[in-house]
């Protein structure tokens, strides 16, 4: 969670505050609706993030975080999906190669958390025996 909220983090600081040097980067023409729709966009990348975020220390995929599972899921496939499709047109760039192999392991990564059963991690023997004689002294 935290290193998929730091990466889009930075997308979408990026969106927002260099929407046209972005533009410009990919050969688009620079103009108000292109630099709406980057900034909107890294909105709600930066939303997402924070989202993300502020969920780190819980235990994902479970009944209670199954939709921050599953949005997570979504939204890094669909990105992955459009990313090849670009390079499917013959559109192979290394920032672009970068951006799809970074959003396939997130993918992968969230489909495995969605779509198994979260396991909780065992104590260790010597801690759950701290616990045991801590309730029998107190």
């Amino acid at each position: 969670m935290r290193v998929s909220a730091l990466t889009i983090g930075v997308i979408g600081l990026a969106l927002s505050f260099l929407p046209e040097e972005i533009l410009s980067h990919y050969g688009a023409q620079s103009g108000w609706g292109g630099e709406f729709v980057l900034q909107a966009t890294g909105a709600a990348y930066v939303g997402f993030a924070v989202m993300n975020w502020m969920a780190r220390d819980i235990l994902i995929g479970g009944i209670y975080s199954r939709p921050l599972a599953m949005g997570n899921f979504v939204h890094f496939v669909v990105v992955m999906i459009t990313l090849l499709k670009v390079l499917l047109d013959g559109h192979v760039r290394s920032d672009v190669v970068i951006a799809f192999v970074v959003f396939a392991v997130f993918a992968a990564w969230f489909g495995f958390v969605a779509f198994t059963h979260p396991i909780q991690p065992k104590p260790n023997r010597t801690s759950a025996a701290r616990s045991e004689r801590a309730d029998r002294v107190g």
